[in-house]
């Protein structure tokens, strides 16, 4: 079983390309970056439980008969009086951006506490924790369930995964630092993307303009080495976005493993939705860990699900291992499957 810890929140969004300012409606979903992964891994048939806070109303009900109906358990998650996170999402096009709106202060998983997280039930029959650095950034309570969860799961010999996430509406890259340090001895695999490890860690890669779209891969490479140098992770795992534009990206990726590195076959994506292909990723390499592929094909199956995600409207990976292995082996022509 794999545990997720984070929060859920409400998404809404106009229809389309539609700007916030242009549209009456907007649609309601659901998504968050450890919600995200559980969904996908409950997809791939794994045993995903989900553990989180939600308000305990319609809108609370909704937001758990979603992840009930992508099989996630959701056996450990609490319910309270308050309000639920919105994000409101306006997809950009070209070279629009997309842009992000929050309105999550307060909300139920953020006031938890660590005492309100019974972790020996919560890791019954767990082999692997994962959470991202959305997190421990929500409120100093969830910082601190976020540390006594890494440190339960260390004791029981769970494997502990983490997301960077680097979020600067939620929190200073100097606070960021302290506490994302804090939880990097538990941590056994650390996933990252192109800006992370040097807004949270201070470690910049050479030759690398995210804003122009431009990397410079082999300094990746120094990159991974650098953090496994500073904390002992395993493996550390870079997601690589070359952005052409709002609806073009390269998309690729690194695996440093035990002083090996490993690349991934670059993806040439045109963007329906980008928002979750991230979580996309980190669940396909969990998928592919937790199966025993080895680190190339772990790697080649987690870039290749989060390929397909960027072709799915909404946060969630609605796709299949037969899908996500038909691309990793090459399968990209699109054609249409009779």
């Amino acid at each position: 079983m794999i545990v997720t810890f984070g929060e859920i929140m409400m998404r809404l969004a106009p229809t389309g390309y539609l700007r916030l300012n242009q549209t009456s409606q907007l649609e309601m979903t659901f998504g968050g970056g450890e919600a995200n992964v559980a969904v996908s891994l409950a997809n791939y048939n794994k045993h995903a439980r989900f553990v989180t806070g939600l308000p305990d109303n319609d809108i609370g009900a909704a937001c758990l008969g979603q992840l009930r109906k992508w099989n996630v358990d959701t056996s450990q998650i609490k319910t309270n009086f308050g309000r639920m996170g919105i994000y409101y999402c306006e997809k950009g096009a070209s070279q629009r951006p997309s842009k992000v709106i929050y309105d999550r202060a307060g909300s139920v998983f953020s006031q938890m506490k660590s005492e309100d997280f019974d972790w020996d039930t919560i890791f019954e029959g767990a082999k692997w924790f994962h959470f991202t650095g959305i997190t421990p950034a929500l409120s100093d309570n969830i910082a601190e369930a976020t540390l006594e969860a890494c440190k339960r799961a260390k004791a029981k010999n769970i494997t502990v995964s983490c997301d960077l996430n680097y979020r600067k509406k939620l929190w200073s890259k100097e606070k960021a630092n302290r506490i994302m340090s804090g939880l990097m001895p538990y941590v056994d695999v650390l996933i990252a993307n192109e800006e992370d490890a040097n807004d949270v860690f201070g470690i910049k890669a050479g030759n690398t303009d995210v804003t122009a779209g431009k990397l410079c891969f082999d300094s990746y490479r120094d990159v991974a080495k650098q953090i496994v140098d500073r904390f002992g992770i395993k493996t550390v795992a870079v997601t690589l976005r070359e952005s052409v534009s709002a609806s073009n990206n390269l998309w690729s990726a690194l695996l440093y493993d035990n002083g090996n590195l490993y690349s991934s076959k670059k993806y040439n994506i045109q963007i329906v939705d980008r928002v979750g292909g991230g979580d996309s990723f980190g669940a396909g390499l969990i998928y592919g860990l937790t199966e025993g592929y080895d680190c190339q094909r772990a790697l080649e199956f987690a870039t290749a699900a989060s390929c397909l995600k960027h072709t799915i409207e909404g946060d969630f990976n609605n796709v299949s291992v037969f899908e996500v292995e038909a691309l990793a082996d090459g399968d990209g022509s699109g054609r249409v499957q009779r």
